[in-house]
């Protein structure tokens, strides 16, 4: 089978993300001007560089009530900073919970009843049980392709670790399982890794 986007799938439902997969979940917390705290999961998330280390993320549609985006992004333009926090298997309901189409004065903290704790360098909320959390300053907001597609990119400035993820001087994803999407409404968990040396190594 071949098709052009352009032109539809004819498909029941879109494949494009079940082709990309398995994708990482961004969870994403932002405080916005008016002190008021957001929690959101975002599957087009990633790590895009080492030095320094750097994370994107989009969001791809809009709410009523924050014109032409969603929270997230509102409120990471009007303070310039983000917290990504790492979703366990163990925390794939309270994460659904955080997906709802939420209004602006909704904290999905308490929403969720999920624990927060304060970052160290950002002034942001962080998942205080999460697996890592990663404080991140905003570096560009790019507008792409499409209504409400928006890019976000951030350098990590600073980095939180569960102690019980640390085994032998490694972080072990294995200790936690790894939420990761799927396409449609399916989700995957990571459970074993294998490894590989690269040519001459």
């Amino acid at each position: 089978m071949f098709y052009r986007p352009e032109d539809g799938h004819g498909l029941p439902h879109n494949p494009f993300n079940a082709i990309v997969t398995p994708r990482p979940i961004g969870w994403i917390s932002t405080r916005g001007a008016d002190g008021s705290e957001n929690l959101a999961p975002y599957s087009f998330f990633n790590a895009v560089a080492y030095v320094p280390p750097q994370v994107m993320f989009a969001s791809t549609s809009a709410k009523p009530d924050r014109g032409d985006t969603k929270d997230s992004v509102a409120n990471i333009r009007d303070t310039g900073v983000f917290c990504v926090n790492v979703v366990e298997y163990a925390m794939k309901d309270v994460m659904n919970t955080t997906s709802g189409l939420w209004n602006k004065d909704v904290d999905e903290f308490d929403k969720a009843r999920i624990e927060r704790a304060p970052c160290e360098v950002i002034p942001c909320s962080r998942v205080a049980a999460a697996p890592a959390s990663l404080e991140c300053r905003m570096t560009q907001i790019v507008k792409i392709e499409g209504e409400h597609n928006f890019l976000v990119l951030g350098e990590v400035v600073g980095v939180h670790m569960r102690d019980d993820c640390l085994k032998d001087g490694m972080f072990d994803i294995l200790s936690f399982e790894p939420l990761t999407r799927l396409g449609y409404r399916d989700y995957s968990r990571i459970t074993e890794v294998f490894s590989l040396k690269r040519p001459g190594e």
